[in-house]
């Protein structure tokens, strides 16, 4: 398999590599790439090793369906152990018995996730959880209580979730901590005993709360106010217990890993950088100590704490370009499953031997792919208006130069989130289409620094947005962007931006799809899901308060600036949406058509935050995608044949 597999991705590779050659040389656009094969289901995704290390789990399509598949390594023995015939299944994980596999799954996008456990010797799938309008989150499960999962319900009160031990084998669920009324979290120890709690603060900050048994009080250990609050947290026990692992940022910029004693209370600084929060930690299942932590500059970077594996991360490096991470490892911890992730091709995924010091090619998620050329992700930096550094991503359409293109700003969600190097479908294709593709981690995105993600404060539609303006201007002055050709694209915060770009900056863009937006932030807030509302306070702080500040809310929200829309806009919406429902994309379509203002509007009634059914993604994306060629003047495919406009 190990060479036959790896002569196959060369090959496909030397393909690519050619047809890349020729475009550089200035010949002809890349052919075509179908929009089945970007945005369609994956091959085969998200592989995770079973606990005895001797078998395969990862989902793939059953009937354009994605279910949870299981083989045994190096057999051609596949089978799938699923049976979702809706939206597919996205979330799931071995139970560490090796007996079953464990999956969420919500009602078409509600998110009231619900637990699920499928006997892997009998078949039988049981629903854990059947509670109706409940959500369940995940806490913490190890292999050393196989039988047990530690899971968080808003059982009792919709508001607040309460933690929950669940065995797994006769679905018994024991409440082993309740909510205070304003628990946001709970962290498990290596017994998997509910000891730690973290607690939203009057301030609009987090304040962490340890007990020394399940029976005891809880005692407060640390408060992080609203200026830490989202570049801190804790992140687990130390394996006696006595101390707990902290990703924080009190007294410095960037979220550091550090160790606290809970007896002394001193703080032992594990890894920092000066200006990157902590992106990623590995840790050891047995000692539960740290061995590697990342930071995620332009690209993720990896630093050793422990020498124990420092030389696997040397012997994993070289087996493929691209950034890689750990993303499963059996209970021995001699076999580890390694993906790279690159920015001009599919996530590969490699066995690897601990003791041999040796990789295995096992798959890449979408081998189609590789029969393509695809354009390469580079990152950029520009000064905004008033001096603050920002950072992005610019993918340019490859044969046609660099200069005076057409382009598509994609605005990322969140907001406290960020845009990453690697592989993103909408990135290629996009510019397969013919558009620069740009990408900007406005103030407010995380990973930047505390600095960076409070500059975001009540900057919804002010200087977040000015930062996306300059960020266009930026191509503009560079020569990168035809001024008269440039989108505003989003969802969810990004359908926020591109509702706010379409009516206060009419003038910048040629035309503007906001999906799953915000039209109206009074609205929007009051109408969170429930379990939003411990953390109120928070939003209150980072977005404002519909009930002392009502006129600057309505002047930062674009259902109060419809007359100014002078460009076409294409909406789209999931009518089962509980973060941002529905009302927020129908009450700006009705306001436009009100006045006479066109626009076209797509509600996928089976669909919530975003678009988790193939058809329904292919559906939007192929709407889009015309919507964009009338506008702006790109490529389009044809919808009688996947190789049409090549």
């Amino acid at each position: 398999m190990h060479g036959r597999s790896r002569s196959i991705l060369w090959a496909a590779g030397l393909i690519a590599v050619l047809a890349a050659l020729l475009v550089s040389c200035g010949t002809r656009q890349p052919r075509l790439i179908p929009r089945s094969v970007l945005f369609g289901n994956p091959e085969k995704a998200r592989v995770r090793l079973s606990p005895e290390g001797e078998r395969l789990a990862y989902v793939a399509p059953v009937d354009g369906v994605l279910n949870v598949w299981i083989q045994t390594i190096g057999e051609d023995d596949a089978r799938a152990v699923t049976t979702d015939d809706k939206q597919g299944i996205y979330r799931y994980f071995w139970a560490r018995d090796g007996e079953h596999i464990l999956y969420l799954q919500d009602a078409e996008g509600d998110e009231n996730w619900r637990l699920y456990v499928v006997d892997l010797e009998s078949g039988e799938i049981r629903d854990l959880t059947p509670f109706e309008g409940v959500q369940v989150q995940l806490i913490e499960y190890t292999k050393h209580h196989p039988g047990t999962i530690i899971i968080a319900m808003n059982r009792q009160d919709p508001r607040l979730h309460d933690a929950y031990s669940l065995d797994i084998e006769s679905g018994e669920l024991e409440l082993v901590a309740r909510n205070p009324g304003n628990a946001v979290g709970w962290i498990a120890d290596f017994n998997l005993d509910v000891r730690g709690c973290v607690v939203a603060t009057p301030d609009g900050g987090l304040e962490l709360l340890v007990r020394e048994t399940e029976d005891s009080v809880w005692e407060s250990v640390v408060k992080w106010s609203s200026v830490d609050a989202m570049t801190s947290g804790p992140f687990a026990f130390t394996r006696d217990g006595g101390g707990m692992y902290l990703v924080d940022s009190r007294n410095v910029n960037a979220g550091r890993l550090v160790k606290l004693d809970f007896e002394t209370n001193e703080l032992e600084v594990i890894a920092e950088d000066a200006s990157y929060d902590v992106e990623d930690v590995l840790m050891n299942p047995d000692t539960v100590g740290v061995e590697a932590v990342s930071f995620y500059a332009a690209r993720e970077e990896w630093t050793y704490v422990s020498d124990a594996v420092k030389d696997d991360f040397e012997a994993i490096a070289p087996l493929d370009d691209g950034d890689y991470s750990v993303v499963s490892r059996d209970d021995e911890d001699d076999t580890w499953i390694v993906a790279f992730l690159k920015d001009d091709g599919p996530i590969t995924y490699y066995l690897y031997d601990r003791d041999a010091k040796s990789g295995e090619f096992l798959l890449v998620h979408r081998s189609e792919l590789l029969e393509y050329a695809l354009a390469p992700m580079e990152p950029v930096s520009f000064e905004s208006r008033d001096g603050m550094a920002i950072h992005g991503y610019i993918t340019y359409p490859q044969g046609l130069g660099r200069r005076n293109l057409p382009m598509v700003l994609n605005v990322h969600g969140g907001p406290h989130a960020r845009d990453k190097w690697g592989y993103n479908p909408e990135a290629q294709w996009l510019a397969n289409r013919g558009y620069v593709h740009l990408q900007v981690n406005f103030r407010g995105s995380t990973g930047y620094g505390k600095d960076f993600l409070n500059a975001g404060d009540k900057e919804w539609g002010g200087k977040m947005q000015d930062d996306l303006v300059d960020a266009v201007n930026w191509a503009i002055d560079e020569g990168i962007a035809d001024p008269e050709r440039v989108a505003i694209w989003g969802a969810s915060y990004g359908g926020y931006a591109a509702l706010v770009g379409a009516t206060f900056t009419p003038d910048l863009f040629a035309c503007a799809v906001p999906m799953m937006g915000p039209s109206n932030l009074i609205t929007f807030i009051e109408s969170i899901p429930p379990y939003w509302t411990t953390m109120l306070e928070m939003v209150h702080r980072r977005i404002g308060n519909p009930e002392t500040e009502a006129e600057f809310l309505k002047s930062r929200s674009p259902l109060f600036k419809v007359d100014q829309i002078g460009i076409p806009m294409l909406m789209a919406q999931g009518a089962n949406d509980p973060r941002v429902k529905q009302s927020e994309s129908e009450q700006i379509v009705e306001a436009m058509r009100e006045k006479g203002i066109d626009v076209e509007y797509v509600l996928f009634p089976d669909e919530g935050h975003g678009f988790l059914k193939q058809e329904n993604r292919l559906h939007f994306y192929g709407i889009a995608e015309e919507f964009l060629a009338e506008h702006l003047g790109g490529r389009r495919q044809e919808s009688s044949g996947e190789a049409a406009g090549s």
